[in-house]
């Protein structure tokens, strides 16, 4: 009986194809277990090996839950809309609709020969009019409840992608998705207000079982900072608002910097640097966030020739506009410190503008000062208040900071605040392949929300697609579309013309698999109180501040809203890892990318090595959380061990009536081992189970397997290599995987005896032995003696260095 995997296979992917006894059951009576993987963007070139790690991972636990018994959701569907298909549709010359369509019949095709237990009857995809209609709706629940609004503002502009993107959207001052640099632009967008929900969404962290490296970025981001908010006044009596996470420097605020496009800018500038203030607003008009905020880049400004009074000791302070400082951030105006700030020591330097030392340094061993005694450079450490009237001496960041509050608020100069760092999602793109957003304006009613009754509103089918570039997206040219009835006041009325982002309908799918026939509404009470939240949520790292925190938002909007009786989707989150592999290009070891040359095509490998040795070698490769290097030769090794592993099961030799103590024993460790090891996300140690279990028994004829024992041991790695494990339990045990149950090992049994200790002499290992579990070293000395007495003879022993259950080292001279 030969392991042919490719018939094998065909054979079993054809039979789970016309009996997919794993799809979701109809019965609410069963302990539900909800599992899903981040789904793909089905782009032209297919799946790679990457993805492979990201949906064998999810299935093998997927797979453990059905067989103890769950009613499992494990569902797949299309994230289709946005800027790749609609790039790649233009570049090939084809409609966006027919790309996408070819690309998910594609990718399709891929995941069924991964093996994985997909209930494919809950199949979702974004572009479909039944699931955007959804979208579209949640669009008015957000604009109903005040969370969305218009604006026209500086933007993120991508000129490859012509669109606007969100501050998530820019890495390093450019495109994530092409990697052009992004520059500014003023465009109207439609904005939801996710600043609103910056406590809630910090809040919700602390209450789900996510990586802490997730809940740091997601918390960086929102960026919560406890300060105060400072009145100045001009020296026009002009109010200027400072919000400031460190009040107790307030004495070294040398000069004040307020951000160029900020609404007081024309009001304070005199009329003798009217001129430089507008040449200098034209200069930085354009630039991306990015370049302002760089630490890298030359602080620039222009002087506006107003004063402000520092309101702890009346002095003036001269006010100037910088790229640095951002409108959208905290009141748009800070306070500038240079004495303990870099960025503002940099640009006092430039300015010629006075530095004072207000913090000294008790613990620091840096030197700040050059041979005149001027800073060199900010002092940013923590330490004691100097130069600061009544308040010296006090330490400066607790102390400091609360006296200097409360002397401010007696004044009714200052009042404690909190402010965040995370800014309004920008929610529109200038592009055709998106959702339409639900809005129409009438020059008499103003912005007006579709009615509900009249979703889902159509993507039209046309030709010309192509972005414009001019800020305005395709879907303006569309007359007959654009150009309605008011709902209102039945006037001549306009469209939205913006279309949702790609994020849109990837916020809230989770929902939708549960009943994605359902007309009536987007999701039901019965299936959300069931099924969600999600119990394993797989995905890489990349979506943390995206996809993740959008999706929370939404979630938390909609229970607000009395639509989900839970306000966090996900309850575990788990983050694998890359495959990386050396690129043709770069010559480096990088993320496998198309444009890096460094792309493995699943297809090959499976026709090669098959599925089963490439699904046990995805979750071989290394720690799942990790990245990892893809080594065609070791996946080599992984197919020759399952033809070992297939000879040892199918010789008749190695099956017996009824299996020993010892050899139950042996099972039961395995067992203990491997299924703690995937417990704890350790697929990789879990696979060694199986090879050092399959070592043990070639190497001990006493280790034989009965046929109970043989079926729990097919059962518990066919959440590793199904089709391997279901051809077998067929043809040795005439029984079908389907009706089989998970075992769990017996505690009493999985019990070790009998322990290996290393014994050394000075440190070397010279031999091991076995002794009972828990012996004490009068009981293991002696062994351990005789087993090293060619290395002790003639040696004085000094000292005998015993570790329970694990060495006894001979210190002799």
């Amino acid at each position: 009986m030969n392991y042919d995997f490719k018939k094998i296979e065909e054979k079993w992917q054809d039979y789970w194809e016309k009996n997919p006894y794993f799809s979701t059951k109809n019965d609410k009576k069963l302990k539900k277990y909800y599992c899903l993987n981040m789904f793909p963007y089905p782009s032209a070139s297919g799946m790679h090996i990457g993805h492979w790690k990201s949906y064998i991972l999810p299935d093998v636990y997927a797979r453990i839950k059905f067989w103890q018994g769950y009613n499992v959701l494990h569902p797949m569907g299309w994230d289709a809309f946005g800027l790749p298909a609609e790039n790649y549709a233009i570049k090939q010359g084809l409609h966006p609709k027919k790309a996408t369509a070819d690309n998910i019949a594609n990718f399709k095709k891929q995941l069924k020969a991964t093996g994985a237990i997909y209930d494919w009857t809950k199949e979702v995809n974004t572009t479909d009019p039944e699931y955007y209609k959804w979208t579209q709706w949640i669009f008015l629940q957000i604009y109903n409840k005040g969370l969305a609004y218009q604006a026209n503002m500086p933007i993120n502009w991508c000129p490859s992608c012509k669109t606007g993107l969100a501050n998530e959207e820019v890495v390093g001052g450019k495109c994530e998705r092409c990697s052009t640099p992004v520059t500014q632009k003023n465009i109207r967008q439609w904005v939801f207000k996710i600043t609103d929900y910056a406590e809630k969404l910090l809040e919700g962290l602390d209450r789900i079982n996510w990586p802490e490296k997730v809940k740091l970025m997601q918390k960086n981001w929102i960026g919560k900072s406890l300060g105060a908010q400072i009145n100045f006044k001009t020296d026009k009596n002009i109010d200027l608002q400072v919000f400031t996470t460190r009040p107790d420097t307030l004495f070294g605020a040398t000069f004040m910097v307020m951000a160029p496009d900020h609404g007081l800018v024309e009001k304070i500038t005199t009329k003798e640097q009217l001129d430089a203030v507008k040449k200098y607003q034209k200069e930085v008009e354009f630039l991306s966030e990015f370049d302002r905020t760089s630490d890298l880049k030359e602080k620039t400004g222009a002087f506006t020739g107003s004063y402000a009074i520092n309101p702890v000791n009346d002095q003036k302070i001269p006010i100037y506009l910088s790229s640095y400082v951002l409108k959208n951030y905290g009141t748009g105006i800070i306070m500038a410190v240079p004495a303990h700030d870099q960025r503002d020591f940099d640009f006092a330097k430039k300015f010629n503008i006075d530095i004072k030392q207000v913090i000294k340094s008790v613990e620091s061993t840096k030197n700040y000062f050059d041979e005149n005694n001027n800073l060199i450079c900010a002092m940013e450490e923590d330490g004691v208040l100097i130069n600061s009237g009544e308040f010296d001496g006090l330490d400066a960041k607790n102390e400091g900071t609360k006296k200097i509050v409360e002397f401010l608020e007696k004044e009714g100069k200052a009042k404690r605040e909190i402010c965040y760092k995370l800014r309004d999602w920008v929610f529109s793109r200038q592009r055709y392949w998106g959702e339409p957003i639900p809005i129409i304006h009438c020059d008499k009613c103003g912005v007006v929300p579709v009615p509900e009754k009249d979703l889902p509103i159509l993507l039209p089918e046309v030709e010309n697609y192509q972005p414009t570039g001019t800020g305005e997206s395709p879907l303006a040219a569309i007359h007959d579309w654009v150009n309605i009835t008011c709902p209102k006041c039945a006037g001549q009325a306009k469209r939205e013309t913006n279309t949702m982002p790609q994020w849109a309908g990837s916020c809230w799918y989770f929902l939708r698999y549960p009943n994605p026939q359902l007309k009536d509404k987007p999701f039901s009470q019965e299936d959300m109180n069931y099924w969600l939240p999600v119990d394993l949520y797989v995905g890489g790292i990349e979506h943390a501040i995206l996809h993740l925190l959008y999706a929370r938002f939404y979630v938390k909007v909609l229970y607000d809203l009395g639509y989900l009786p839970f306000d966090e989707p996900f309850t575990k989150l788990f983050n694998q890892g890359m495959v990386c592999m050396k690129s043709e290009k770069s010559g480096r070891v990088e993320k496998m990318s198309k444009s890096k040359g460094n792309v493995v095509n699943p297809d090959d490998v499976v026709q090669e090595f098959g599925s089963d040795a490439l699904r046990m070698y995805i979750l071989f490769m290394g720690p799942p959380e990790l990245d990892c290097e893809w080594q065609t030769d070791s996946i080599k090794g992984v197919k020759n061990f399952l033809n070992r592993l297939w000879n040892f099961l199918v010789n008749s030799e190695n099956i017996c009536e009824k299996i020993s103590e010892k050899g139950l024993k042996r099972f039961h460790l395995f067992l203990k081992d491997y299924q703690e090891r995937i417990e704890h996300f350790k697929t990789n140690t879990a696979v060694s189970a199986i090879m050092e279990y399959l070592n043990d028994l070639n190497s001990d004829k006493e280790l034989k397997l009965d046929k109970n024992i043989l079926e729990q041991f097919l059962i518990a790695i066919s959440v590793m290599v199904p089709h391997f494990s279901s051809e077998l339990l067929e043809k040795l045990l005439n029984k079908q995987l389907e009706n089989c149950s998970w075992s769990f090992f017996d505690p009493k049994l999985a019990q070790v005896d009998e322990i290996e200790f290393a014994i050394q002499v000075n440190g070397k290992l010279r031999n091991t032995i076995l002794a009972k579990l828990g012996s004490s070293q009068s009981e293991v000395e002696p062994l351990a003696e005789k087993a090293v007495e060619k290395w002790l003879n003639d040696k004085k022993i000094i000292k005998i260095i015993f570790v329970p259950n694990r060495l006894v080292n001979f210190v002799v001279k």
